[in-house]
């Protein structure tokens, strides 16, 4: 195997850090770039997975050949054939005269097909045609075109879970997949995020020219120690800002934490795990479901209360209270806590009558009334569909029916946003 220096490869494409996970991509690109193995690139967004199709584009035999990197998720699904194959003069409405598509045109080059878990099931077909056989056909022809292509894919999503879910082909994930490489999220390259700050600090620096942002001590740890889920392309975001609108030019650990999204700085969970690499792919429409399971616990807890109230006031209640205080103790309000009933009155001054017979009148007619609240409280709130349509309306108000900036509030696609519209028949 010969020797790589990986160090002149980063100078050539650019790339800052010394991350082994880095350093390890960087390898693996390099010694499979001479071959015409197809490449599959994992990595979350804004992790810089198109400077590794670049390095096995330009370290290739191909090298003089065409390069084009496509987003499969910003192509309508209704035209994504007719921009990857071509299309014949009036195949279509509005094919006015014949197109070539990017597979006629990179001919002895590379494509790029980054967001690959976004192309619709017909296209994986077509695109599985060309893998396996070098062939492909135009939309509206019925004459077989061949093709000498180089594919390198990306993806930051679990494309398993999209086989099992069936929205991938099987066969094209391992057709695709010949050879994976993983691009390390910002948060695991250590002191790479500092390396790239003073790197982006610079640049902003002579673009606009300024005196280039310092960090104290306490700025650096608060800037290692945070998660970053928009990876590179976050980080430079917020390096301009500070550039831009400090007069101070050197920052501290306070003024830091203005530039940095206050929601990612909290204890809870995160969504993407850092070593386990299958869990830290993103799903594009994850985020839509924790807010509705937010939603539904915050329904229930209301639900909760309302129940706690309407037994405790009615004289069976009581009763039910004693049977089945445990579902009721950690109730945030200022109501006692169940076990608090076993005497004949309550901390909160209601009394609680001891007469069985009083007591066993009406404990079917309320545990019904109860029942009937509840069941009619669940109905609405575990309605998946409709939750997820209010958020869509609500994303599209906010952004003024302006998908793009909606489908990103929303954490999914433009593509998926389309599909969600037409699915719920939504005009925006």
């Amino acid at each position: 195997m010969r020797n790589i220096d990986i160090q002149s490869i980063k100078q050539r494409f650019g790339i800052i850090g010394n991350s082994p996970l880095l350093n390890h991509a960087i390898q693996v690109a390099v010694q499979v770039a001479p071959t015409d193995m197809t490449v599959m690139i994992t990595g979350e967004s804004g992790s810089g997975k198109e400077s590794f199709s670049k390095i096995i584009h330009q370290l290739s035999p191909r090298k003089h050949g065409q390069f084009i990197a496509i987003n499969c998720g910003a192509i309508p699904e209704g035209t994504i054939d007719s921009e990857l194959f071509g299309h014949e003069k009036g195949s279509f409405t509005g094919a006015q005269e014949a197109r070539k598509g990017y597979f006629e045109v990179t001919d002895g080059g590379t494509i790029f097909l980054d967001e690959i878990g976004e192309m619709p099931l017909g296209t994986q077909a077509r695109l599985l045609r060309v893998l396996e056989n070098g062939e492909f056909i135009k939309v509206g022809s019925s004459k077989v075109q061949k093709t000498d292509v180089r594919v390198v894919a990306a993806t930051n999503v679990n494309l398993l879970n999209a086989v099992e879910e069936g929205s991938f082909r099987e066969d094209l994930y391992y057709r695709l997949s010949t050879v994976p490489i993983a691009v390390p999220p910002l948060r695991e390259r250590g002191e790479d995020i500092y390396l790239l700050f003073r790197k982006f600090a610079s640049d902003f620096s002579e673009k606009y020219k300024v005196k280039p942002i310092t960090l104290t001590p306490d700025a650096i740890q608060e800037l290692l120690n945070f998660r970053f889920p928009g990876n590179i392309r976050q980080l430079k975001n917020i390096v301009e800002q500070i550039s831009v609108l400090e007069y101070d030019r050197e920052v501290n650990a306070q003024k830091l934490r203005e530039y940095l999204p206050r929601e990612q700085t909290s204890s809870l969970p995160a969504l993407f795990g850092g070593k386990d690499k299958a869990a830290s792919q993103g799903f594009s429409e994850r985020d839509i479901l924790y807010k509705v399971l937010f939603d539904m616990r915050r329904d229930v807890s209301e639900l909760k209360k309302l129940v706690f109230e309407l037994l405790t006031h009615q004289p069976p209640g009581s009763e039910l209270l004693k049977e089945h205080g445990h579902l009721f103790e950690n109730i945030d309000h200022h109501y006692a806590p169940a076990r608090s009933f076993q005497h004949a009155e309550s901390a909160d001054g209601f009394y609680l009558p001891v007469n069985p017979t009083k007591v066993d009148t009406y404990q079917v007619e309320e545990e019904e009334k109860v029942e009937d609240i509840t069941h009619e409280t669940e109905e609405e709130s575990l309605s998946l569909e409709d939750k997820e349509k209010e958020l869509i309306l609500k994303a599209l108000k906010k952004h003024n029916n302006k998908r793009k900036y909606a489908a990103n509030d929303l954490g999914i696609s433009e593509r998926t946003l389309y599909r969600k519209l037409k699915q719920y028949d939504i005009e925006d």
